[in-house]
């Protein structure tokens, strides 16, 4: 019991009542649920202060976890609550599963600071409404009916509501009509740094230097009366390096000695409509400043019907000092001038294009670093800048796949041989597929494998009446470039392999458009290859519905 514990704790026949007037309210003959809880308590409970509050902006629970508090169940059979089995994590850590219980109503004894209450836990349900919880907090009263008692559970509350609204190796993410704190995706930018990010080098010191020097400059910004605030859009074919530069930038600034927290935005769909979660976007971001907020894909997140509507927020009809947005997009020209061409919303652009030799080279001394202490693969200095030259038009994310195919293939005991009898079959399969007649099939371009540009058909060669295809058409086939192989590279086993893979990934590729290339040219006549690379990793939080 603590300095200023409770001197008797009720008894199991008061807690009874309150669980059976609990469960008659149950019945289906309710109005208000806090109202009826707080009637019953005050009924059973006269000699205690009862303070109703939510969880949403008070993790009693969680503030307790993290050492705060102490709290323990304080019921017999009274209480209400599923038991259930939540799986590990991923299998590969081999930690157990565990027991989670699921609590509709109980008592539990809280301490904090010495300080003793009793505390009901209580979820109810509406026809129309997810599941709410209610926590009702009961502090004795004292005996100088003079003292103010109900203000030391207001300090608990203050308390635990300031640490529940700050991040805990966690990120904030919107998504289905409200904001929810990720430790997952917390954990998987954690890795991210700028030294694996390689981009242009002017570009990268330009965009880490727009970043942090926004975070340090707030005087600068007040001594010379200008907003605190910016945007930034990161743009270009996917694969090139836009989502990783957000993680490396979302690592960078939580690591400050005075973390910048990550607010990350997944879509505006909410059961209140696309306005409303514009609003509690922004309204959580100014209650965060200073923050970074995350706008990934904003050309799919913004629509005409909202478009007004979210420029009013940016423009900051309300004070938007200390929010710093970044919005990354695959199709600039998809974007409402509004938005991508007028200064004071998003002020900067940062253009992420098909990576050049230098930057091809850079990235493949990235992958050699790596395996430098791996006896099974021989990745000579000099093989860099020649796979930079034979991977002319790769993305970053072709380049991935390159080197973790190459790997594997090596690592199996695979053979250069092997693979050109696997290409010469895929090759042998696709001439016996030729149909004796017409058939008609369509082009394949857009962002990655697959995908296809409406309308586009042509006639396929070898069947009866069909159209032959033009000659300057059978130019344009991919090919590798001619690079020389200095002689003491020439029985290099890994060239070997990403010289057969290279002729594979270049029948897989699809188009981008002419300006994506570098020096605006494609190799051999073809064009470049894109990929869409995977979001940031993201648990999803719970879907709610009203």
């Amino acid at each position: 019991m603590g300095e200023h514990g409770i001197s008797a704790i009720p008894s199991a026949s008061q807690r009874n009542v309150v669980f059976e007037g609990f469960k008659e309210h149950c019945d289906g003959h309710r109005v208000s649920t806090e109202l009826t809880m707080i009637e019953l308590l005050r009924h059973s409970h006269p000699e205690f202060h009862i303070t109703c509050s939510t969880p949403a902006k008070c993790d009693l629970f969680g503030y307790a976890k993290a050492g705060h508090a102490t709290y323990h169940m304080d019921s017999d059979e009274a209480f209400d609550l599923t038991r259930s089995y939540k799986a590990p994590g991923p299998r590969l850590e081999g930690k157990p599963g565990v027991l989670k219980d699921h609590v509709r109503f109980g008592r539990w004894k809280y301490v904090w600071k010495g300080y003793e209450f009793l505390l009901y836990e209580v979820e109810h349900n509406d026809v129309v409404r997810m599941p709410t919880k209610l926590y009702f907090i009961l502090s004795p009263r004292s005996e100088d009916h003079e003292k103010d008692d109900v203000s030391i559970t207001d300090k608990l509350l203050l308390a635990v509501g300031a640490w529940s609204t700050e991040l805990h190796e966690e990120i904030y993410v919107f998504d289905d009509g409200y904001w929810a704190k990720n430790h997952d995706l917390w954990s998987s930018v954690q890795g991210a740094s700028w030294d694996e990010v390689i981009l242009n080098p002017d570009m990268k010191s330009n965009l880490i230097a727009d970043v942090q020097g926004f975070f340090d400059n707030r005087g600068l910004y007040k001594s010379l009366a200008v907003p605190w605030k910016r945007g930034l859009i990161l743009h270009g074919v996917p694969g090139n390096g836009k989502t990783i530069s957000i993680t490396a930038l979302i690592n960078a600034l939580g690591a400050r000695p005075d973390p910048v927290p990550s607010l990350y935005v997944k879509s505006f769909d909410g059961c209140q409509g696309q306005k409303y979660s514009i609003r509690l976007i922004f309204s959580q971001a100014r209650i965060m400043a200073p923050c970074l907020l995350i706008f990934e894909d904003l050309d799919s997140l913004v629509k005409d019907e909202t478009r007004s509507y979210f420029l009013n927020e940016v423009d900051g009809l309300e004070s938007n000092d200390g929010i710093l947005m970044i919005g990354s997009t695959n199709h600039l020209d998809s974007l409402d001038p509004a938005i991508s061409k007028r200064p004071s919303r998003f002020d900067r652009k940062y253009h992420f294009k098909i990576p050049n030799e230098d930057e091809r080279a850079a990235y493949c001394q990235f992958w050699r670093r790596k395996l430098v202490d791996n006896s099974m693969v021989d990745f000579n200095e000099d093989l860099c800048r020649i796979i930079a030259k034979l991977s002319e038009g790769f993305s970053f994310a072709y380049l991935k796949e390159l080197f973790v195919i190459t790997l594997l293939t090596i690592a199996r005991g695979g053979t250069v041989e092997q693979e050109e009898e696997i290409q010469e079959e895929k090759n042998e399969d696709a001439k016996s597929s030729i149909s004796t007649e017409p058939i008609m099939v369509e082009h394949e371009t857009g962002e990655g494998p697959g995908a296809k540009d409406e309308g586009a058909e042509v006639a396929v060669k070898g069947g009866a009446g069909a159209t032959e295809k033009p000659e300057e058409e059978e130019k344009k086939k991919r090919v590798l470039p001619e690079v020389e192989t200095p002689e003491h590279l020439r029985d290099n086993v890994l060239l070997k392999v990403v010289r057969a893979q290279l002729k594979m990934l270049l029948d897989e590729m699809d188009n981008t458009k002419e300006e994506d290339w570098p020096s605006g040219k494609t190799p051999s006549g073809g064009s470049g290859p894109s990929r869409r690379v995977p979001r940031m990793a993201r648990a999803v939080p719970p879907s709610s519905c009203c």
